[in-house]
């Protein structure tokens, strides 16, 4: 057994949530190590619905233009039914893009294509995951934590500052952390399978018998490949043929047609599902993200993403602490994002419900943009506001002109490891330049301009207000004129003291 020496973060689990937070830590500079028992990148098409507000963070992140080139919209559904005939609707609803909300439709990308891009932008960053390495086992005391992890060439122990589980719903971490997992099985037992077939053409969402949970069944064409992902629920007890052969006749028994052929699968689960939440997501320098904190009914495409902005929250609070910043920082993760998976595992179990009835259209409930930390401790309002955009919000885009000539926006301002510090008709700097503060004022003497009032609308600010946006794009505070001082202090709070 070797023993190496000190990293920062040992990140247990390389799948979507565990990539997005190396990703984030290497920007940061965050020295880390990823690590995955899988021999492999998982290959199937289980989170396939990228939500409007992960492809905002996708964009801060660098990759949401080489995911939507990978995948593409949600096709319109086909409800085949009993007596011959067929009608179709959007699976999806969503108005058209405004300057506030640039992107108001979820995309389809198979997970195994977003979690191949995310390695490549992890790779660009000079990091990979270590397959076929597993956590077998920790301890840890005041200053840190000794892992034991098994790999190809043995055990070897690390010691390393913090732990995160990104190890799934059956966590390892959470296990061992004796942290409770309460919740409920829902009754439901389906399969998922990608699969190659025949009979069936590409540019509908076919479905059949729905709101009969004994026949529905659905056959979705998988942008961005040339399989098929059906899905459906089936009995409770049993084992199910998941080959070629037994989908087929799975599939013939359910839409009563034998045109329809399964050539090949290239993956396939059969899964109860689960609506659970884990108690705490910290227990000293451990954390829980995604699947390890929360599981969810896949009804409404929310488990990955709410994985995702899991690790995004936490990310740039880890690389905080690391440069120093109070404890409290780190408790904020699980004080915001805990109660988030409970809104949502309520959300996909009504979503659920829907589909037994027969009911898949899905509107802005699942779109995660009106997800926000307005009772956070590190929500600050001065004076405290009662309407409008909040401290806590989501920081809404907005198109600006520099004074050079030249158009942006706003979510260009705020990409890359950053607060963003902005200032509406500030006549000076409300405080000292630092590391890690961008300082913009927009306005009158200011760097930009507001030509259309779009800033102004989103953020319902008067002359001299300041807005700080956190490097996770929420608004951390929102200052008036005669207020500024507070802001030295919120700043030494999250660790940009001067």
């Amino acid at each position: 057994m070797t023993e190496n020496s000190t990293v920062d973060v040992l990140i247990s689990g390389a799948g979507a949530a565990g990539l997005t937070l190396a990703i984030e830590l290497a920007r940061w500079g965050v020295s880390f190590r990823l690590i995955e028992k899988l021999n492999d990148p998982f290959r199937g098409s289980r989170g396939k619905g990228i939500q409007p507000r992960s492809q905002e963070v996708f964009e801060d992140l660098g990759i949401l233009d080489r995911i939507v080139a990978l995948g593409g919209a949600y096709p319109r559904q086909r409800e085949y039914r009993d007596d011959g005939s067929v009608s179709e609707s959007d699976a999806v609803m969503g108005g058209a893009p405004t300057p506030a909300e640039p992107y108001h439709l979820p995309l389809m990308v198979p997970q195994f294509l977003t979690e191949g891009v995310m390695r490549e932008r992890l790779l660009e960053l000079g990091h990979r995951p270590e397959f076929a390495s597993e956590l077998i086992g920790f301890e840890q005391d005041e200053a840190g934590v000794t892992a034991r992890l098994k790999g190809t060439s043995g055990e070897e122990t690390i010691r390393v500052r913090w732990l995160v589980g990104a190890d799934g719903g059956r966590s390892f971490v959470r296990h061992a952390l004796d942290i409770g997992f309460p919740g409920k099985t829902l009754g439901v037992r389906a399969i998922v399978a990608d699969v190659v077939l025949k009979g069936l053409d590409r540019d509908v969402w076919h479905r059949f018998g729905d709101g009969d949970m004994q026949r529905q069944i659905a056959i979705c064409p998988l942008a961005g490949t040339d399989l098929f992902q059906i899905q459906g629920p089936i009995p409770l007890e049993g084992e199910l043929d998941l080959s070629a052969a037994g989908l087929t006749t799975l599939v013939k028994e359910r839409t009563g047609r034998d045109d329809i052929e399964v050539q090949s699968v290239s993956w396939a689960s059969a899964f109860h599902m689960n609506a659970r939440l884990a108690d705490r997501y910290r227990l000293g320098r451990v954390f829980l993200v995604g699947d390890a904190a929360h599981t969810h009914p896949p009804t409404g495409g929310q488990g990955l993403n709410t994985s995702v902005q899991d690790a995004y929250n936490l990310g740039w609070k880890l690389a905080a602490a690391t440069a120093g910043a109070p404890d409290a920082l780190l408790d904020s993760y699980e004080e915001e994002r805990r109660p988030v998976a409970a809104a949502v595992l309520g959300l996909a179990t009504n979503l659920l419900d829907a589909m037994k009835r027969g009911d898949m259209r899905r509107g802005r409930d699942v779109h995660q943009l009106d997800i926000g930390y307005p009772s956070s401790s590190f929500a600050l309002e001065k004076p405290e506001r009662s309407a409008g955009l909040l401290a806590g919000d989501r920081a809404p885009d907005a198109p600006l002109r520099g004074v050079a000539g030249q158009p942006t926006r706003l979510f260009e301002l705020f990409r890359g490891p950053h607060w963003t510090l902005l200032g509406y008709e500030a006549e000076q700097a409300a405080v000292p330049p630092r590391p890690s503060l961008h300082i913009h004022r927009i306005g009158r003497c200011g760097d930009l301009i507001d030509d259309g009032g779009h800033f102004h609308d989103a953020y319902g600010v008067t002359s001299g207000d300041w807005v700080l946006v956190r490097p996770d794009g929420y608004v951390g505070a929102i200052i008036a004129s005669g207020e500024v001082s507070t802001l030295e202090a919120y700043l030494a709070k999250v660790g940009l003291a001067a």
